[in-house]
């Protein structure tokens, strides 16, 4: 059955799916000029299909979903903050085609990654594509919320988005490295820029700006951010390890064959045995390619041998106590229900999802 939160979110999905929608069906639109001839139109399809096909899938709408709560939170009406999460929403469905080719992912929501579809230019050029239709979105806001307040959320998303890629930089960079020795700060910085200034902070903050905030009230949104979001990954990496995120996945221990620095594996590389340690490091030090299905298997078991997984999810409960009562205490401006009762319910769905 499922959660409160979860009919919030398939209800605000529903609102902003509908405005998504308006957008890419202008991409086969051109004006006079330059306007595409009649011969061309199966292409400019072919273009819509490939850059419509992650959007179409819809995902959680978490990020949306926030905003607009946020948005009504504080006083602001939904149809005013639409764009900017229809914006939001967009904008994960590009990073996610990039992401996909650059982890070479299998899947995303159940279906094939782009790239192992169309190949990996037509996949990147898709991305690119819904990277317009966002700042598009972005630019209307001038005829929703004026021109100053339209460069406010268009000022944010860039400090999001600048964080956001700079944190899959330094991912990226340690795992190409190897990095063993890594500490708890350090998974955070990571954390912080591709989940809890994306996911939480971000979204919650264009909301607030919508709903006039003042920058104590966004400075405080950005650490309970902080902690939900913290949460959210770990969380995320949990599943990634011990979930099928309910048939949409086929693929277990993604991270690990990506080689990606998680809380798990930095606590398997301390608490580990010298010689399961040495395993462990054999198998860290190959590729993608080598990686077999028995190996990743085998350093998951491991990490519940060495009470890795346990660990994480510890941490990751101690973060949701801690947001819940920060945003008790000190978001008490987030005061119109129910969209502040809704806010408070997706602490709870960050930590209990399966999915």
């Amino acid at each position: 059955m499922p959660s409160a939160f979860e009919e919030v979110l398939k209800e605000k999905k529903e609102f902003v799916w509908k405005e998504i929608e308006k957008y890419l069906s202008d991409l086969n639109f051109f004006p006079e000029n330059p306007e595409i001839a009649e011969k061309y139109k199966d292409l400019l399809s072919f273009h819509r299909e490939i850059t419509s096909a992650y959007p179409e899938r819809r995902g959680k709408y978490i990020r949306p979903t926030l905003l607009l709560l946020t948005a009504e939170a504080m006083g602001a009406q939904e149809k005013t903050a639409l764009k900017t999460a229809a914006a939001m929403q967009t904008s994960e469905d590009w990073i996610l085609i990039h992401d996909d080719f650059e982890d070479d992912s299998l899947q995303r929501r159940g279906a094939p990654a782009l790239h192992r579809i169309y190949g990996k230019e037509l996949a990147i050029n898709a991305g690119d594509s819904l990277h317009v239709l966002m700042w598009k979105m972005l630019w209307d806001n001038t005829k929703v919320l004026g021109p100053k307040k339209a460069e406010e959320v268009a000022c944010e998303f860039y400090q999001m988005l600048k964080r956001t890629t700079f944190g899959q930089t330094v991912e990226i960079k340690w795992a190409k490295e190897n990095k063993t020795e890594l500490e708890n700060e350090d998974i955070f910085l990571i954390l912080d820029g591709k989940t809890s200034y994306y996911t939480i902070a971000g979204p919650m903050r264009l909301g607030a700006i919508i709903g006039n905030a003042d920058k104590n009230e966004l400075k405080k949104l950005y650490f309970f951010g902080q902690l939900l979001g913290r949460c959210f990954q770990i969380k995320d990496d949990l599943l990634d390890l011990t979930s099928d995120f309910k048939g949409l996945k086929k693929q277990k221990g993604s991270d690990i064959i990506e080689g990606k620095r998680t809380l798990m594996l930095m606590h398997l590389l301390k608490a580990a045995k010298k010689k399961d340690k040495e395993k462990l490091k054999v198998i860290l030090e190959k590729n993608k390619e080598e990686k077999t299905e028995k190996e990743v298997l085998k350093v998951i078991e491991m990490m519940k041998s060495y009470g890795s997984l346990s660990y994480a999810q510890n941490i990751a409960e101690n973060l949701a106590e801690e947001a819940k009562e920060y945003f008790d205490n000190e978001l008490l401006f987030l005061e119109n229900n129910p969209a502040r009762k809704n806010l408070r319910l997706a602490v709870d769905f960050v930590l209990h999802r399966d999915y």
